[in-house]
């Protein structure tokens, strides 16, 4: 029942668990940073520091122009990785307009300058190794497109903590017609080409800033009207209708910087989101295959660190190779894939952010991240749906079967194991495969049913303890009734067990109840008393009656649970009690034999301190007579006869729960028992032979002092039985 209540609430997936969920993630990602992973060794960082910042802006390499950061840095940064043989260089910086207003660039002695964002696309096709970066809201101008190499996406998705731990595999953009980008572009139309959505035959673009929607005539393959925009005379060459739009596929920066490192074909990538894979194909069937969820989603497998270089390093290196002094160039970069990204604090090119390592992490560091866990072939793969299902049902039927089978705290130490073990293997599996198993559900799962289980078990045991309460509380000791409540198992619906019997009765009774009632009748019969008093009479010498015979029997059943015995019932004025049951007694025998004796003893005592009240009684019946009361029977000495076999029986609950239960034994050797008692005459303790040898092995003494009689051939047996008689007197 809790398993499958636990799936349920998997299945549904609330926020706040899958937060817990992701906090082990984090956890178990910051375990992994402590041991060795493989790491790709052609990935280089060069990092735009504070430092960087002042260097520029103190005129370190020669140019400021008032600006702490023209855009010709970056053609120098491009211009310099390019002559040391740098492989690939990807920008983690968004070029989103042209900077016009940058100061030109001077190439050579004597030479016209050009603009800063013309120098910096020479160098990008120089160079043609450069992958820019954008984002769905930023899309770097077409001057520097045209001369990158590729165009990466570098969009933050953080969860909803804020931290970021995946990263989507590729974003599609619309490629909207130059005539519509120019078209939005218009300062009285400003339309937000990121936000257009469709409707049938038109196209609707919202305006930046107002409520205003302006519309595009469309067909149903998305062409528009060229003239709508030029007029009715077409330049030649110019189609009449035209797409609005082209949708390209722009893929991670860390996949392209892979990409570029494998070779892998991304045109010819298989993107299989409902299988939850993408396939790359490389060179040689070198392909990679990225774990994706139906989103194209995937867990960045943080662990990479690079060491930053800042940027300025590689600005002097070019300052001094444009001064042709050699002997002071290095050669750092070749046949690196170098990630160009900020570094600094306080600015418009700070870049941080938190991640499953720390809460200030910089965020460029997710590309080679990305990248090396494809260059690798490392990727975290969180466990299928079915899987963690799976894993909470067994783990489920685990803790029910420990806490169902052992003892409470037993159970729980268990299950406390269960729960440690499982954490240990999770953790183990991912710093050793980048395995991720569910610990929040499984583990609150095992918790549950745990707690479940042992309250239904309270419940349970409590309502057992109390009806094995009531049924032995009466007929055993409380040490007995403890041990029954703290047994484990107990075989209270029937088994075959060698216990010793013991049957004692009280002798005199009946006669003194006989003679009690005689002398009210002959009362009576001298009295002129009426019918209904007469039957007051007889009923009050019944409870007199009926309070002496349970004196006695009190006494005897004392003795009995003194001595670890089970009071089984009262048969009239006869006590039945047996020993080794429930509970094991190793002694039985003896016990119930020194039992008797001390019965027989205090029934003695008993009669001795009754007689001693007969003189008062005596003065007490004188009152009475004169009062017209009947006198009340004198105190006689009652004795106890006793008869003890041991042997084979089956011992249980007779009954049932709705009606009267009993905890009885039966068979040929409890009869055998009474028999011996019937045999025993007045003030007697008779044994069987099984029973004597018991004593033998038990206590020799008290074996030496018994006495062998003549056998007997009890009723319903069919050979004669050797027995012996307990001596009890004291000498």
């Amino acid at each position: 029942m809790v398993p499958a209540l636990v799936c349920g609430v998997r299945i549904l997936n609330p926020d706040f668990l899958e937060r817990l969920e992701r906090m082990t993630y984090d956890q178990r990602v910051r375990t992994a940073q402590k041991f060795p992973a493989p790491a790709a060794t052609n990935l280089a960082f060069v990092s735009m520091e504070d430092s960087s910042i002042e260097a520029v802006r103190t005129n370190m390499f020669g140019y400021r122009y008032g600006l702490y950061w023209p855009r010709q840095v970056y053609g120098r940064v491009v211009e310099e990785l390019s002559a040391q043989g740098a492989q690939t260089v990807a920008f983690d910086v968004l070029f989103g307009e042209l900077r016009p207003d940058h100061p030109p660039v001077q190439l050579a002695a004597g030479g016209l300058p050009i603009e800063s964002d013309v120098f910096f696309a020479l160098q990008m096709r120089r160079a043609g190794n450069v992958l820019l970066a954008r984002t769905p809201e930023v899309t770097p101008p077409d001057l520097f497109v045209t001369n990158a190499l590729g165009v990466g996406d570098i969009s933050t998705e953080r969860d909803a903590d804020g931290i970021l731990r995946r990263v989507k595999a590729f974003h599609d953009f619309r490629q909207w017609h130059p005539l519509i980008r120019q078209f939005a572009a218009y300062p009285e139309i400003s339309a937000d080409l990121e936000h257009a959505t469709f409707a049938p035959g038109k196209i609707l673009l919202p305006q930046i800033g107002t409520t205003n929607i302006i519309a595009i005539p469309v067909d149903a393959e998305a062409s528009f009207s060229v003239a709508d925009f030029v007029g009715n005379k077409l330049p030649p060459g110019l189609a009449p209708r035209a797409q609005a739009f082209t949708t390209r596929r722009v893929w991670h920066m860390g996949v392209l910087i892979a990409a570029q490192a494998l070779n892998l074909n991304l045109e010819k990538a298989t993107v299989d989101l409902p299988g939850g894979k993408i396939i790359f194909p490389g060179e040689h069937g070198n392909e990679r295959i990225i774990p994706v969820d139906a989103n194209g989603y995937f867990w960045v497998n943080w662990g990479l660190h690079l060491p930053r270089i800042p940027i300025e390093n590689v600005l002097m290196q070019d300052k001094l190779r444009l001064m042709d002094e050699t002997n002071n160039l290095r050669d750092d970069f070749r046949g690196k894939i170098v990630v160009i990204g900020s570094a600094a604090q306080g600015n418009d090119l700070s870049d941080h952010g938190a991640t499953p390592l720390e809460n200030d992490t910089l965020l460029v560091s997710k590309h080679w991240n990305v990248a090396n866990s494809i260059i690798t072939g490392q990727f975290i793969h969180r466990a299928s749906l079915p899987l963690e299902l799976a894993l909470i049902i067994l783990l489920g039927a685990l803790t029910a079967l420990v806490t169902w089978e052992f003892r409470a705290i037993t159970a729980s130490l268990a299950v406390a194991l269960l729960l440690a073990g499982y954490a240990a293997i999770t953790v183990a599996l991912f710093v050793k495969f980048r395995w991720w198993l569910p610990l929040i559900y499984p583990l609150g799962g095992v918790a549950l049913q745990h707690f479940v289980l042992v309250i239904h078990r309270v419940v349970f045991e409590e309502r057992e303890k109390r009806r094995i309460r009531s049924v032995f509380s009466r007929v055993v000791s409380p040490n007995v009734v403890n041990e029954l409540l703290a047994a484990d198992e107990l075989a209270l619906g029937g088994a075959r067990r060698e216990v010793t019997m013991f049957f004692a009765d009280v002798r005199g009774f009946t006669a003194l109840t006989d003679q009690a009632q005689e002398q009210i009748a002959e009362f009576i019969r001298h009295s002129d008393v009426d019918l209904m008093t007469a039957e007051k009479f007889f009923e009050a010498s019944a409870r007199e009656m009926l309070e002496t015979v349970n004196l006695y029997l009190a006494a005897v059943a004392d003795i009995i649970k003194h001595h670890g015995g089970t009071l089984d019932k009262y048969i009239g004025d006869c006590v039945m009690a047996f020993w080794n049951a429930p509970t094991p007694h190793d002694g039985h025998a003896l016990a119930c034999v020194e039992a008797a004796i001390d019965a027989q003893r205090a029934i003695q005592v008993l009669n001795e301190k009754r007689q001693t009240e007969n003189p008062a009684r005596e003065i007490e019946n004188r009152a009475r007579v004169s009062a017209g009361l009947p006198p009340r029977p004198l105190h006689v000495a009652l004795q106890l006869g006793t008869g003890i076999n041991t042997g084979l029986v089956t011992v249980g609950l007779m009954g049932s729960d709705q009606h009267i239960l009993n905890y009885t034994v039966f068979g040929r050797e409890v009869n055998l028992a009474s028999r011996l008692e019937s045999h025993s005459g007045s003030g007697r303790i008779i044994i069987s032979d099984t029973t004597y040898n018991h004593l033998l092995r038990a206590s020799p003494s008290l074996a030496s002092t018994c006495v062998e009689l003549f056998p007997v051939k009890p009723k319903g047996f069919l050979n004669p039985v050797r027995i012996y008689e307990v001596p009890w007197q004291k000498a």
